[in-house]
């Protein structure tokens, strides 16, 4: 399993020990994504392990669609973690969209840390059959 990291900006310290900005502060986990093409258009199938609707963000602006996400991963105060293999609760993956897609009728679901998007071909793209008139 990969988990690629994401990150603007690393670990900075000045003389006076003060922290800048944290190693991880800009850093996002890509999640694994399916996408799945039919004739109507494409889903795809974002994995995205504690997430709750209410930390989900979607974005689509012109041709890019954006996933954004964070993981509700608390632990209990009487706990304490010894060994983390996600360190990071945040998700972040952007995709470039084709022309063909209508993104006004963009749908999602999400269900047990599953996004389920679904975007279908403009009409302009949607196979068509053409009548044939007998002369």
């Amino acid at each position: 399993m990969n988990n690629e990291v994401q990150t603007t900006r690393a670990a900075l310290r000045n003389d006076a020990g003060q922290s800048r900005r944290t190693r991880y502060s800009d850093a996002a986990l890509t999640p694994p994504v399916d996408v799945i093409e039919d004739v109507n258009g494409i889903t795809l199938y974002a994995d995205l392990p504690g997430v709750s609707r209410e930390k989900l963000n979607l974005n689509v602006e012109s041709d890019t669609l954006t996933i954004e996400a964070e993981a509700d991963l608390a632990v209990p105060e009487d706990l304490a973690s010894h060994h983390t293999e996600v360190g990071l609760a945040r998700f972040k993956r952007v995709f470039t969209l084709s022309k063909e897609l209508d993104t006004e009728k963009v749908t999602a679901e999400l269900a047990q840390g599953v996004l389920k998007l679904r975007i279908p071909k403009a009409e302009h793209a949607q196979a068509r059959r053409i009548e044939v008139q007998v002369a």
